[in-house]
């Protein structure tokens, strides 16, 4: 298993970032997203901004004050001059402040100007604008303040696009303009202006509802920029509103049509214009939070593999009906033709449709938010039908790739409406979504009803083993022994459905038999190359996906952030990850909080021991972790209580290696690499910066096996006799014992060696196999908390890795 690296040019590392007015309503708000780019956007980012806080809904209401009440026009005017200036005063230091201003303060008097006279569209879109330049002008400054350079963009000098109900960014003409703006601007963040583009004639246009949104995705496009991530006050795509079902959860990928479907059916996280530049370029679209960056985020992905069914349940309580009624003497299929062309021909895609031949009636359902434009629209349009507006609906659906051809998912959402109001129910043409018109109501408990109906107790999870040697062969084992007990504990199904090793692959969706994976794996799998293995798997039909690492792999855990992204959770025995250096060791943390998904490895330390969580614990509950010590390997614990002088020490790590004691190469005990892997984790768990190089280690291996091969290692084994048989006499010359200790003290100075220790000590007296960990804290001073017993062998590894599934899959919803 090899991670690929691949060198990419600058300019495909660009990403968009783009903070709507929640994210821009207060100064705190300012620093908050100057502490996000500062953590998460590059020195050559882009960044589009809306304008700050109600500032657009203010300058609206001063334009609709204007013909009827002067005086309160003006109210309103010096109302938002006063908010803006608040906003500069609280984050603006030196002449900066003032030329911000200035810059306010002739603004103010250009709108006031422009609303003295008889205003045109195109002043009123200037006006309506103005709240983007003050961000995007307000932020570049702050950036800069914050010793990062930056620089504001008016996005009329780039984009372009005439006046329409829903204006359409001309790609063609934008292109080479935005272009040869940011050819400037090297190694510069560019904030721009949202929601504005240029007609032909020099006029401001207005791009429409959630047009910030918009114009993020289309200048990410035009700049082929490699990601575009919408910041706001929630972190993505959740299965159901959480505000109002406790267990919703969020989704960290949905499908690009998926979440086209959401936006037809007016879902308040995305527009479907904002989706348009996603689907016609090589752009990824994230939703992120700014509230809290590292709760998670939704990716939107072109994959467009097979669907499962339902993925999310979302909800409108205002619902509109235009009511068709075609004569009876005309001609009623013809006639569902012709609305079909005028639906399309004005771009509009209604909730849900329901055709009533027998009646000659159609039903279209639309938000009430649109429902006044829609109508005057298809009233211009002339159709040969008698139109009629029903008011007072509300709209439920289940909306995810597969959902009307999942009959679980079907029967539970039409179940759920039994005792509803139903006016009608439809599928969309798409397939994407079962929608169900009621009459109006209040649909949260309907909701949280149908949410658990679909989504928990059908539940799927699949395991994909990577490993099958000692460890992995054992936990096939235990597994096929657990698997039922493990299915009815948490009410989910838990399927095999894939087994790795470093060349093959056995990939079955439909599940395979934990029993016969040795039998039959050399007939069922298929050999990979690099990180094949890993692509396979994302057509998947599962809810969830767990990766079970038995590997020692260094090279598998760089796939770890991959992981992640695709949305697969990890269980963990591999120690390379956790005792990586500390960039990638953190960059492997974040990438699964980023994505809302588990990473457990309790199994890297102690085997089945819970001293992974046991750390954890006590720095959660408030405790500090001061030192930490004991014999952190099993293996070396066995060796050196088994070794007496009787027996040869290489003879004792024959069988130690016989019987799936040690790491699959010996010298990875021997060396002591193992034992400083698992005292950098820990130390990582207790809060302590510890890299592998800071730790002092005592290797046993003799310099001349070190470049051996594993055989070779072994047949000259009995180089490291003579020395041990030497310290060994010493020490029970002494009545001592040989003891291979892990010490890491409160000053950080962390070593690993073989330590002769009085045969009174409390690590002298263990049994074979033993681990024990000492943890000094400042509750346990004066006296360590101690955790002993089996640190080594395939059986509690493997129950240690069975543990983490059984933990794990508790915490899935």
């Amino acid at each position: 298993m090899h991670a690929q690296s691949t060198e990419t040019s600058p300019e495909a590392q660009r990403q968009l970032h783009k903070f709507g007015g929640s994210s821009l309503a207060s100064p705190a708000c300012y620093r908050r997203v100057v502490d996000v780019l500062t953590a998460h956007a590059g020195r050559q980012d882009l960044i589009v901004v809306s304008a700050a806080g109600k500032t657009t809904n203010q300058l609206i209401a001063y334009l609709a004050q204007l013909n009827k009440d002067g005086r309160l026009a003006h109210e309103t005017l010096q109302t938002l001059r006063g908010f803006q200036q608040d906003l500069i005063e609280n984050l603006i230091d030196g002449e900066d402040k003032q030329r911000l201003v200035d810059a306010l303060y002739a603004d103010i008097a250009t709108i006031a100007t422009l609303g003295e006279g008889s205003l045109t569209d195109a002043d009123k879109a200037r006006i309506q604008g103005f709240g983007e330049v003050w961000s995007a002008r307000l932020l570049a400054s702050l950036l800069s303040q914050h010793q990062q350079l930056a620089v504001m963009l008016d996005s009329r000098l780039c984009l372009r696009a005439e006046r329409a109900a829903q204006p359409e960014v001309d790609r063609g003409a934008s292109w080479p303009l935005l272009n040869n703006q940011l050819s400037q601007y090297a190694h510069t963040q560019v904030v721009i202006t949202g929601f504005m583009a240029q007609n032909q004639a020099g006029e401001t246009v207005l791009l429409g509802r959630n047009g910030s949104d918009y114009s993020a995705t289309i200048l990410g496009a035009l700049a082929g920029v490699s990601r575009v991530t919408i910041w706001s006050d929630v972190a993505g795509v959740y299965s159901a509103d959480p505000r109002h079902v406790d267990n919703a959860c969020l989704l960290p990928l949905i499908r690009l049509d998926e979440a086209a479907e959401l936006a037809r059916l007016a879902a308040p996280v995305l527009h479907s214009r904002t989706l348009q530049p996603v689907a016609q370029s090589a752009t990824d679209l994230t939703l992120r939070c700014t509230h809290a960056p590292d709760s998670g985020s939704t990716r939107i992905e072109r994959v467009l593999a097979s669907g499962r069914g339902a993925k999310i349940i979302t909800a409108l309580d205002d619902v509109c009906l235009l009511q068709f009624d075609v004569a009876r003497g005309l001609d009623f299929q013809a006639f569902k033709q012709e609305l079909s062309r005028t639906l399309t021909q004005l771009k509009l895609q209604p909730l849900a449709v329901d055709y009533r031949d027998d009646q000659h009636r159609i039903q279209l359902a639309f938000s009430a938010e649109v429902i006044d434009t829609v109508m005057a629209q298809i009233q211009d349009a002339g159709l040969s039908a008698e139109l009629r507006l029903r008011e007072g609906f509300s709209m439920v659906a289940a909306v995810g790739a597969g959902v009307v051809n999942n009959p679980v998912h079907c029967h539970g959402f039409y179940q759920q409406l039994k005792a509803h109001p139903v006016e009608f129910m439809s599928e969309s043409a798409s397939g994407l979504s079962l929608v169900a018109i009621l009459r109006q109501m209040q649909t949260q408990a309907l909701v949280a009803g149908m949410h658990d109906a679909l989504f928990q107790a059908q539940r799927r999870i699949g395991l994909v083993l990577v490993g099958k040697g000692n460890i992995g062969t054992r936990w096939l084992s235990l597994f096929a022994e657990q698997k039922t007990a493990l299915e009815k504990r948490h009410g989910k199904g838990v399927s095999l459905i894939s087994v790795v090793d470093s060349r093959n692959q056995w990939l079955d969706f439909a599940g395979i038999d934990p029993s016969r994976v040795l039998d039959g794996f050399d007939d069922k799998s298929e050999p990979y190359f690099d990180d094949e293995w890993l692509t396979r798997l994302l057509n998947h039909p599962y809810d969830d996906v767990i990766v079970l690492d038995v590997t020692a792999s260094a090279s598998l855990a760089y796939l770890y952030p991959r992981l992640a992204e695709h949305g697969f959770h990890l269980i963990s025995a591999n120690k390379e990850a956790g005792a990586a250096p500390a960039e990638q060791y953190h960059a492997i943390q974040q990438a699964f909080a980023k994505t809302g998904r588990h990473w457990l490895y309790n199994a890297t330390v102690g085997a089945g021991l819970p001293i992974n969580y046991a750390v954890q614990d006590l720095q959660e509950s408030g405790d500090q972790i001061l030192a930490l010590s004991g014999i952190f390997s099993g293996t070396l614990s066995w060796l050196f209580l088994q070794f007496s002088g009787e027996v040869p020490f290489s003879v004792l790590l024959e069988q130690a290696w016989q019987q799936g004691l040690t790491e699959p190469d010996p010298r990875e005990d021997l060396s002591g690499a193992d034992v400083v892997r698992k005292l950098v984790i820990l130390a990582r768990e207790a809060g302590m910066a510890l890299e592998p190089e800071q730790v002092k280690v005592e290797s046993l291996v003799p310099e001349a096996l070190q470049a051996l091969s594993l055989d070779g290692f072994l047949d000259n084994a009995s180089q490291m006799d003579e020395v041990l048989h030497e310290r060994l006499m010493k020490a029970q010359r002494d009545r001592s014992v040989l003891r291979y200790v892990a010490r890491l003290d409160g000053q950080g100075k962390a070593q690993v060696s073989l330590e002769t220790l009085p045969i009174e000590h409390p690590l002298a007296h263990l049994l074979p196999c033993d681990n024990v960990f000492a943890i000094e804290s400042q509750w346990y001073r004066e006296n360590p908390l101690v955790i002993r017993g089996p640190g080594a062998g395939r059986d509690v590894t493997a129950g240690a890795i069975q543990s983490d599934l059984n933990r794990l899959i508790g915490r899935l919803h």
